[in-house]
């Protein structure tokens, strides 16, 4: 309740104040109006080119601001379009082409061009009225160049006769007729005013005429317009003075009015004019004719010479001509006319659908608009009037516009919405206008509203990383990977190019590792990988498209190298004997083994590396080479070397073991690692074999071992060679001397001085060598030859003690011998040589 009250209270304050509002906001609105509708008068027959106004000035443009806006004419009409231009460079309306404003209006009392004028950036109507002002360039005109009157001779003075009417196609003042009639005695001119305003002529008789004395009467009638510059037009009045016919005809109304609907069908009855004469015979005989009347009212009327019908004779159209008057006469057979007025009032039809006319689209737009922006300016008009020509539009689609009306029938299609190019590239909404009249009529214009890309999307890594696998040693220039990112705009905007943005290079430093092709996105390796010394490392990829500014995206490429078996094992005990200081050789490891070790005893553990990784870095060790192979063993993964049997007295007191390390990468990769073991049960009794060794001097050991056998060789096959040339040479001889001895020696009497002897001095050879002497029997056939007597006794001795002898010496005559029988035949006794 306190509340109403303090509204009543409030009441004239709040009235005043709302009154106000509304006032300011009309006012705002009408000045919004007299903004957007400009208004020029121009006189009509101006020529081409003669200016209308500074439009680009009053519509609030500087001439800097022209190149970017854009100004330009529209119009609904495209017989507007070609009545005026627009300079572009200043900015003002011209003519375009000469105006006629009888031919563009007719007989309308008011003659105007409507158009609309475009601003672009941002887009923008207003609407331009151009009145076109008559000029008196038109003179007054009689339907016939001759009028032709019978009066008679009994027509009493004072009696009035209906002139034709003259007309003119000008308006306004410059149609506005004044009348004068050529100077005579019995005629003068009086001017009756009509009920549509313009003036009747009428020929007055002055007096009394009189046949006898003249028969005809030769006038003239002249029309003058009320331009500033009056123009004329004549017609001749011929008067021929009969003896009857008194009585003109005369119509039952001056104006005759009638209301037909457009779209009459042709020969429809408009109306009937009725003239009656009240003479008899062919003087009371009426007919009825159009008087001075356009070609365009004999065009659409036709009238019945006898009846009086006024019929259609073309199709009426209301949006062409909403109103017809025009003039009859009623004529009798003697010659006397009477005219009267028509008036046809053309009744509207909703037989026009509404017009949609696009006077500007903004196509294509670009995606990132804002709401509200216009994109395409429409003008819609039904030619129809009342409610037949009221119009609404609407839009009819899914498109993110809407329709807002304009001043003087046009619309403004705006975005209500945020577009995306990448959703819908174009944008399809139709246009549908409909009126008020009964039945409606509709029409409807579809628009297509293409949308520009604007780089509003960053390119898209299919996967945000990337793995690879790479075999290690590649060419350089081998494909990694190829990575690609999509943008979904368009164009420069869409074209994504790759580049590397970074990353880590693993144990490989700053070098580069890959390289990226800019259009493709393939990653290629700039040198061959090594996985020892790099096993992954990270690139960041980054996609950047070509807009402007430019947006970009990165992804991550881990790289894997994978391992190749590319290392052999490298053996790090025992090591290899290597040069020491001053170029000697430096000494082998060596491991001393005790005597007494049992089998399986520890000797050492051949330790080696191998720089591969997964089954390229499995080892294997085996034992290829040793002085006593029984003796050792080294095991197949461990490679600890141990005694395969207890150690024996026999065994050397040296050993060369030889083992070899495998991998199992394909194909196998080995190292060989040398041992040397000392078999003595202290360091200090090893010491003494390990002097006689020269230090660290295996390989010159095996080379001179291999020398020393090559040169065995040699000797023995000169020695064989020897015996050989020896053995031949005895044969020969005694194959001269006779039989050989050989054969004697193997006779019944056969025996030997002596046994089986060696040399005394065999110190100069490297090996002992011995002959032993066959002496055969005494040759019966030479009983007088005398054998020499027996040599002294060789000693013999025992291989042993030739083979431990330490001296040259000849062995003492002392030795024990071994004698035989005295030689039978002495001259073929023969004597061993050493």
């Amino acid at each position: 309740m306190a509340v109403r009250q303090r509204r009543q209270r409030r009441g004239p304050g709040g009235g005043r104040a709302l009154l106000a509002a509304l006032l300011l906001l009309l006012l705002c609105v009408w000045c919004r109006a007299a903004a957007e509708r400009l208004r020029y008068a121009i006189p009509e027959e101006l020529g081409r080119g003669s200016l209308v106004g500074p439009l680009a000035r009053d519509l609030g443009l500087s001439a800097d601001e022209l190149p970017a806006r854009k100004l330009q004419v529209a119009s609904a009409g495209k017989k507007q379009l070609k009545y005026f231009t627009v300079n572009e460079e200043n900015g003002n309306l011209y003519v375009n082409e000469r105006l006629d404003r009888e031919e563009m209006c007719g007989e309308s009392a008011t003659c105007s061009v409507s158009f609309e004028v475009l601003v672009h950036n941002p887009l923008n109507i207003f609407h331009v009225e151009v009145a076109i002002e008559d000029v008196n360039d038109n003179s007054p005109a009689f339907r016939k160049a001759v009028l032709r009157l019978e009066i008679g001779e009994w027509t009493f003075p004072g009696a009035r006769f209906p002139l034709e009417t003259a007309r003119d196609a000008d308006v306004g003042s410059n149609s506005q007729l004044t009348y004068q009639l050529s100077s005579n005695p019995s005629f003068s001119l009086a001017l009756k005013e009509s009920p549509d305003g313009s003036t009747q002529p009428e020929l007055v008789l002055d007096r009394a005429l009189d046949r006898e004395k003249q028969n005809s009467f030769d006038l003239v009638l002249m029309a003058v317009d009320g331009g500033d510059i009056a123009r004329s037009g004549t017609v001749q009045v011929l008067i021929n003075v009969t003896d009857a016919n008194d009585n003109p005809p005369v119509f039952s109304k001056s104006l005759y009015e009638a209301r037909v609907s457009e779209n009459l069908p042709a020969g429809s009855l408009v109306l009937q004019v009725q003239a009656t004469d009240a003479d008899a015979g062919t003087n009371g005989q009426v007919s009825y004719s159009f008087g001075n009347v356009p070609d365009a009212i004999s065009a659409m009327f036709a009238v019945d010479r006898e009846t009086g019908e006024v019929r259609t004779a073309g199709a009426l159209d209301f949006e062409e001509k909403s109103k017809y008057i025009f003039g009859l006469e009623a004529g009798d057979g003697g010659g006397l006319v009477s005219h009267c007025k028509v008036q046809i009032d053309i009744i509207d039809e909703n037989d026009n659908a509404p017009v949609i006319t696009i006077l500007s689209l903004s196509s294509p737009v670009p995606e990132d608009s804002p709401v509200g922006t216009v994109v395409a300016l429409l003008n819609v008009n039904d030619p129809d009037s009342g409610e037949n020509g009221e119009v609404s539009c609407s839009l009819s689609g899914e498109a993110p516009l809407s329709i807002v009306a304009s001043s003087g029938g046009s619309y403004k299609v705006v975005t209500s919405g945020a577009l995306d190019r990448e959703q819908a590239s174009e944008q399809r909404v139709t246009v549908v206008a409909r009126d008020r009249g009964r039945p409606a009529l509709r029409s409807s214009r579809e628009l297509v509203l293409e949308v520009s890309d604007v780089n509003d999307n960053a390119p898209v890594f299919e996967e945000a990383a990337y793995s690879a696998y790479v075999a290690e040693n590649n060419a350089a220039g081998a494909l990694v990977l190829r990575v690609q990112a999509r943008d979904a705009d368009a164009g420069a905007n869409g074209r994504v190019s790759y580049w590397l943005a970074g990353g880590s290079a693993g144990a490989a430093g700053a070098a580069p590792l890959v390289s990226v092709e800019a259009r493709s996105g393939a990653l290629y390796a700039q040198r061959s990988l090594d996985y020892e010394q790099c096993r992954e490392f990270t690139v960041a990829v980054r996609a950047q498209d070509g807009g402007s500014p430019a947006r970009s995206s990165t992804a991550t490429v881990r790289v894997f190298v994978l391992d190749r078996n590319d290392n052999a094992p490298r053996v790090l005990w025992p090591a290899a004997a290597g040069e020491g200081p001053g170029g000697a050789a430096a000494a082998a490891p060596f491991e001393v083994v005790p005597r007494s070790a049992e089998a399986g005893y520890l000797v050492a553990k051949v330790v080696a590396v191998d720089a591969d990784a997964g089954r390229n870095a499995w080892l294997s060790y085996e034992l290829v080479q040793a002085s006593e192979p029984a003796l050792f063993r080294v095991g197949l993964h461990s490679g600890e070397v141990r005694t395969a049997r207890a150690v024996g007295e026999r065994d050397a007191a040296k050993q060369r073991l030889v083992a070899v390390v495998k991998d199992h990468g394909q194909p196998a990769l080995s190292a060989t690692a040398t041992l040397h073991v000392v078999l003595a049960e202290s360091l200090q009794e090893a010491l003494p074999e390990l002097s006689e060794r020269p230090a660290g001097a295996e390989a010159a050991a095996a080379a001179a071992a291999e020398l020393q056998f090559y040169l065995v060789l040699a000797l023995a096959l000169l020695s064989a060679l020897l015996v050989l040339s020896v053995a031949l040479a005895v044969l020969a001889r005694l194959r001269r001397a006779g039989p050989p001895a050989v054969l004697r020696c193997l006779g019944a009497q056969r025996f030997s001085l002596a046994g089986a002897a060696f040399p005394a001095d065999f110190c100069e050879g490297t090996l002992p060598y011995s002959y032993n002497l066959c002496v055969p029997p005494p040759a019966r056939a030479l009983p007088e030859a005398a054998w020499p007597p027996p040599p002294p006794p060789v000693p013999i001795l025992s291989a042993e003690e030739l083979l431990g002898g330490d001296s040259c010496d000849k062995p003492s005559m002392n030795s024990t011998a071994v004698t035989g029988e005295p030689l039978a035949e002495p001259d073929a006794s023969q004597v061993s040589k050493a």
